[in-house]
């Protein structure tokens, strides 16, 4: 079968592998629809970070090159025994997070906190830039009626959003801002509407993004270019959002996250960060504000679809873009790198 598989910084290459076997305990997909993530593009950019170069991971047992793709959807194909969970033919969403079930983290149930934490898709095992992948039967969430699967695909990056605002202290009738508006940014705006967030503000430098947070709700955009965001948003909120969410990992941008709070007002940091950034702390003591930081989901995907039948994260305005697994290195990861009007790319297995 054809996969994508990361081989370094900008070397991913479609090739051919050998197509999965199914064993005691787990799910063979024929991998739908399969969304490039900003993680992935992190990888493609200046990787590794999550990748096992030098050895393999402790879960996995796998290191590079390995198969891309944590953002998918598709069909079941076949189970291996003991799997009760799903059968043949259903459609599934896969929750991609490798843990332990060992560690201190994942002995209370937060799993997205284990010590050798890992992603299908990113840390070996198999990935969605595939025609065949197999994961373990905890990963697989079937898919309720109605639900295309190009929704399917968007599950796991809504699934980060929808934890990061169930993680914050926001409360229905709260404000709140959200920096950097790429595409789990705007899955943060949908999160925010779901909660019963009174304003939301949207921080930005590409035009096109923001004509995208206005189309899904936006209270009011900035754009930092032609206006000072933090003195902005006080001037809105009149005294700062009660809660702010970055999601750019842009050093700079940071720092005006945490000061475009109120008193007690609290950042979440949503992104993954390629470099260390800096603040300063006297703008969180001075103002008891709380910084805080989210790693991925648990316990999350099925209020991600039941939110998605209600007509929340919709597809026909998230994804700008479908290609096949042969186009993905021109026509997904350049295309994000050079296209800021890109919010999602499906790739088609």
């Amino acid at each position: 079968m054809k996969a994508a598989r990361w081989y370094n910084a900008r070397d991913i290459r479609v090739e051919e592998v050998e197509e999965p076997k199914v064993e005691k305990g787990k799910v063979k997909i024929k991998v739908e629809w399969a969304g490039i993530c900003g993680t992935d593009l992190h990888e493609y950019a200046a990787g590794p970070i999550f990748i096992p170069v030098k050895d393999p991971h402790p879960l996995s047992g796998d290191k590079a090159p390995v198969i891309l793709g944590h953002e998918f959807c598709g069909r079941v194909v076949e189970v291996g025994e003991g799997v009760t969970k799903v059968k043949v033919g259903d459609p599934v969403v896969v929750e991609p997070i490798l843990r332990c079930g060992k560690c201190p983290a994942c002995l209370k149930g937060k799993y997205n906190l284990c010590e050798q934490l890992g992603f299908h898709g990113l840390s070996g095992g198999g990935g969605g830039f595939s025609e065949y992948t197999v994961v373990d039967e905890y990963m697989v969430h079937k898919m309720p009626e109605g639900l295309s699967f190009e929704q399917g695909a968007l599950v796991e990056p809504a699934a980060v959003a929808l934890h990061a605002v169930r993680m914050s202290k926001l409360k229905p009738g709260d404000k709140a801002a959200v920096f950097g508006t790429g595409p789990i940014g705007l899955l943060v705006i949908e999160a925010l509407k779901a909660a019963g967030a009174a304003e939301i503000y949207a921080v930005e430098v590409s035009k096109e993004r923001l004509q995208k947070a206005k189309e899904l709700g936006a209270t009011a955009v900035i754009n930092p270019r032609e206006e000072d965001p933090v003195q902005k948003l006080h001037e809105l909120t009149g005294g700062g959002v009660d809660v702010a969410f970055e999601v750019t990992g842009v050093p700079a941008v940071l720092q005006q996250a945490i000061d475009s709070t109120s008193f007690e007002g609290e950042t979440v940091i949503v992104s993954i960060w390629e470099k260390e950034a800096g603040i300063q702390p006297n703008n969180i003591v001075l103002k008891e504000r709380n910084v805080k930081g989210i790693i991925a989901y648990r316990d999350i995907f099925p209020a991600v679809m039941e939110l998605m039948k209600r007509g929340y994260f919709p597809a026909e305005k998230l994804v700008t873009k479908r290609i096949k697994l042969e186009e993905i290195v021109t026509e997904g990861f350049e295309t994000l790198m050079n296209e800021k009007d890109q919010v999602k790319i499906l790739v088609k297995p």
